[in-house]
């Protein structure tokens, strides 16, 4: 048995969820997602309870079982509260600052990046070697946050880049003479 699917999804205060077929759409206050299951688990809404429980015993039925559940607490949490991933930003001249729905970063190049936001996320830089990323998304925000990081990862001799917020690095030793 799955000990994840097993778990029903409780729908806090502010938050409806509504089934048609294989489709859960759930409404908050951030707003409104929705997810379309396989025809492998079937799904019910009872008294502010969100279960999952899977149609069979198969391997694949058992599989889905977990992750659906796991899907539908994103979208509850996402329309709830939301999510947030925090970078920051190593290195001399290293700096970022938001121009409208671009983020424009310098991060040593001999250009400046500019990293047009996808809609559904908000980035906010609240001190220029700080880049906040919030969304109602789990998944866009992850990316977002990937892409960015993507331009300059943190190096391991002197830890300059972009890394997430409590990122360890591990660090290596120069060359001796």
């Amino acid at each position: 048995m799955s000990r994840i699917g097993k778990k029903p999804v409780e729908l806090p205060s502010g938050v409806s969820a509504s089934v048609s077929g294989q489709t859960v759409e759930v409404k908050g206050p951030k707003g409104t997602r929705s997810f379309t299951a396989t025809d492998d688990v079937t799904i019910a809404v009872e008294d502010n309870v969100v279960s999952i429980t899977p149609r069979g015993s198969s391997k694949r039925a058992r599989q889905q079982w977990g992750m659906s559940r796991s899907m539908v607490q994103n979208l509850v949490d996402g329309v709830s509260d939301g999510f947030k991933k925090e970078l920051e930003i190593q290195g001399v001249g290293y700096r970022a600052q938001m121009q409208g729905n671009t983020l424009k970063l310098s991060l040593g190049y001999s250009h400046d990046v500019n990293f047009d936001v996808p809609a559904g996320v908000t980035v906010t830089c609240p001190k220029q070697t700080e880049i906040v990323i919030e969304g109602i998304d789990q998944q866009l925000v992850g990316q977002v946050a990937a892409n960015i990081r993507e331009w300059r990862a943190p190096e391991p001799y002197k830890g300059k880049g972009i890394r997430y917020k409590g990122e360890f690095i591990f660090r290596k030793e120069g060359k001796k003479k």
